[in-house]
Formats: C-alpha cells, sequence, structure tokens
C-alpha cells in the first residue's frame, strides 16, 4: 500500500512550464527543492523512533527535471511500515509524519515560488 498524492492538471501545466524561460523554470526547480527537503527534515523529526529506520530511509527523487519530487521510503518493506505507523492498524495507534509535513509545506510552498520567482527576474 503506497501513499501518494494526485495533482490534477499537470499535464496543462507541463504544457505551460515548457513555455516559460530557463531562468524562470530554474527558480521553481529551487523552489520545489526546498520544500521536498522542509518536508524530509519534518518527517525525520515527528516520525516514530522504534529503530530510526523510518527516519533514515525517508528520502527524496526528483523528476520532470526538477519540478516534481517524490518524498517516502523507497523500499517496500520500509514503505509498508511507514504506512502502519502513518494511519495504524488494530495494534499501532497512528502517528502520522508524512501527512502532516505534507499539509504544514501545502501553506508554504506558494510563497516560496513567489520569493524564487521574484529573485530570478531581478
Amino acid at each position: 500500500m503506497a501513499v501518494t498524492v494526485r495533482v490534477v492538471g499537470l499535464e496543462r501545466l507541463a504544457q505551460r512550464l515548457d513555455e516559460l524561460p530557463e531562468e524562470i523554470k530554474q527558480a521553481l526547480v529551487r523552489a520545489v527543492k526546498e520544500s521536498a527537503e522542509s518536508v524530509k527534515k519534518d518527517v525525520q523529526s515527528t516520525v516514530r523512533l522504534d529503530t530510526g529506520n523510518l527516519r533514515e530511509k525517508v528520502d527524496i527523487t526528483y523528476k520532470d527535471g526538477g519540478l516534481t519530487a517524490v518524498i517516502g521510503w523507497n523500499d517496500a518493506d520500509t514503505a509498508r511500515y511507514a504506512v502502519v505507523h502513518e494511519f495504524g492498524n488494530r495494534r499501532i495507534s497512528a502517528r502520522p509524519a508524512l501527512g502532516p509535513a505534507l499539509e504544514i509545506e501545502r501553506t508554504r510552498i506558494e510563497a516560496r515560488i513567489r520569493d524564487e520567482v521574484r529573485r530570478a527576474v531581478r
């Protein structure tokens, strides 16, 4: 069981991004990286620490030239373990880390993008 977030309208956005000047694209890549690193750091600081495995193995994979960041656990066993801790089960109470970190970053990413684009056009 994987935890994913789906953004509707990415195809149209990708077409529009292709029309942007390179310095704006690079500003967006910097904003995505900054946001992804922030989510990873928040997850590492709040994830349950039974063995430290979840904290140590949370990772970021970049796609689409750095415009997409996938944050989570790449190996199947750790991902399953993370899902149990994120949502809980009948024996383990939920202690979400990734969901709250994404929600916190959702409130910040617009400002990050705006700041990076402003720096790029100056």
